[in-house]
């Protein structure tokens, strides 16, 4: 793939940059490029000089309409496809393609496109997020061989990347709403797109917007995240409680899961690395949930740099109340006429297992959007180095809160030809429910028994 020349790189790209180097903060007169001729959050500020890629400009609060129910109004409803990519064009355009992208194309050459629309650079964050993010970035600093943060404010502690760590950093601590309540809808389709769903319901609080955060004490919690299986009947009350740390080598996660049918909460140290996914009949490990998540200690992560290329963003068209799950689920990959795909630059980070450590996944090339630090595209490699999963992102920025997430989340087995469809919402009687509030207490073990169904 061609790689691009980075204002934030220059002389650097194409550097393999290990996590074990662990890197200072910027100095201050790299953070003032913030917001000059870079976005608050890092990004390059100016389009690229073909013109394909625009300068960022952020979408105003009151882009489009909000129903009642929280869904949003497409912005980009009137547009077309400016061209879309098939099995039978795709050589043509193979170098602005992750490789799992192609190879999704020769998996399903009749069925596999990507519509691919004009690129808008609309995502943004609330003021004070912003202001945040700049003081990381001459503050925050890697610890324990690059396994945790110190002296971390909200999001994005390292909004001028210098390794490969970094990046992935940014992908974990970055910002979702601060809080947020959401019903959302899980499918894991057979290879002939028979499925049945599975639906959550979503907690998941920063440590800062928890009422008795004492930013004196921070301590090592990042966040806190409870997440109730409400149907089917047979998974239905199972509730999962983690609180995820920062440095989670000196402090691992810590998970709980409360067993409705027995009535009794019990310890999950699986809910980690390569542990099952919940529900997720197998199709999914703990670190394939949000794309990424957990302790970056059993991989090395090698920064090559910056790319162009397609990624699926403002998927509107995609999370369409009006829109049934039966129109999304379909045999062997999600319908590709609900997706938008835009040429984006992206950051692109590869990991590689560590000798002597264990994981299904013995490689993992990361594609994350500049503009949100969002894993667009994760590639994953089994053992024996063939590519096994392709993890794709649908992102989707919800204006009217500046929050920059995902619409759906897909993970496609080009093995098995099943996949994993997590995030759904269209069917919902509500969409995310940003900013709510809660107290530690609410998300302790004690708690989950008070939140079991039957």
């Amino acid at each position: 793939m061609k790689i691009t020349k980075s204002l934030l790189h220059v002389g650097v790209l194409g550097l393999s940059i290990m996590a074990s180097s662990v890197m200072a903060a910027v100095s201050a007169d790299e953070a003032a490029k913030l917001g000059t001729t870079l976005t608050p959050m890092g990004a390059e500020m100016a389009g690229n000089a073909a013109g394909t890629i625009p300068a960022w400009k952020p979408m105003p609060t009151n882009a489009g309409a909000v129903d009642d129910k929280g869904f949003l109004a497409n912005p980009y409803a009137s547009e077309q496809p400016q061209f879309t990519i098939t099995a039978q064009n795709v050589e043509q355009y193979k170098d602005q393609l992750a490789p799992g992208q192609y190879a999704m194309f020769k998996r399903y050459p009749d069925t596999f496109k990507m519509p691919v629309y004009p690129t808008h650079r609309g995502a943004t964050v609330p003021a004070d997020v912003f202001a945040s993010i700049k003081k990381n970035a001459t503050a925050t600093k890697l610890v324990g061989g690059g396994n945790g943060l110190e002296n971390f404010e909200t999001a994005v502690p390292f909004p001028i990347p210098k390794s490969g760590v970094e990046v992935i950093w940014n992908h974990i601590t970055r910002y979702r709403g601060g809080s947020v309540k959401r019903l959302v809808t899980q499918a894991t389709p057979q290879a002939n797109g028979s499925y049945s769903l599975v639906y959550f319901q979503d907690q998941f609080v920063f440590r800062d917007k928890m009422k008795d955060y004492d930013p004196a004490n921070p301590g090592n919690i990042l966040f806190y995240f409870k997440q109730e299986v409400t149907a089917p009947a047979r998974l239905a009350g199972g509730v999962l409680l983690v609180h995820e740390t920062l440095d989670q080598v000196k402090e691992p996660r810590a998970a709980w899961v409360y067993n409705a049918g027995q009535r009794r909460v019990r310890r999950a140290p699986q809910v980690s690395y390569d542990g099952p996914g919940t529900a997720a009949d197998g199709l999914r490990t703990s670190d394939n949930l949000d794309m990424y998540n957990g302790a970056p200690d059993r991989y090395d992560w090698k920064l090559e740099g910056k790319k162009e290329i397609y990624i699926a963003s403002n998927s509107y068209k995609l999370d369409d109340p009006k829109l049934k799950y039966a129109d999304i689920i379909k045999a062997g990959h999600i319908n590709q006429d609900l997706t938008r795909y835009e040429l984006r630059r992206v950051w692109h980070v590869v990991a590689t297992l560590k000798e002597g450590q264990r994981h299904i996944y013995a490689k993992r090339d990361f594609y994350i959007d500049e503009d949100t630090w969002q894993a667009a595209v994760i590639d994953h490699y089994d053992g024996r180095g063939q590519l096994w999963r392709v993890a794709e992102a649908h992102g989707e920025n919800y204006y009217d809160k500046q929050v920059p997430w995902y619409a759906l989340e897909t993970l496609y087995d080009l093995q098995s030809g099943r996949y994993l469809a997590l995030g759904m919402k269209n069917e919902e009687k509500k969409a995310y429910d940003f900013g709510f509030t809660a107290t530690t207490s609410e998300f302790t073990p004690a708690a989950l028994r008070q939140q079991g169904v039957r």
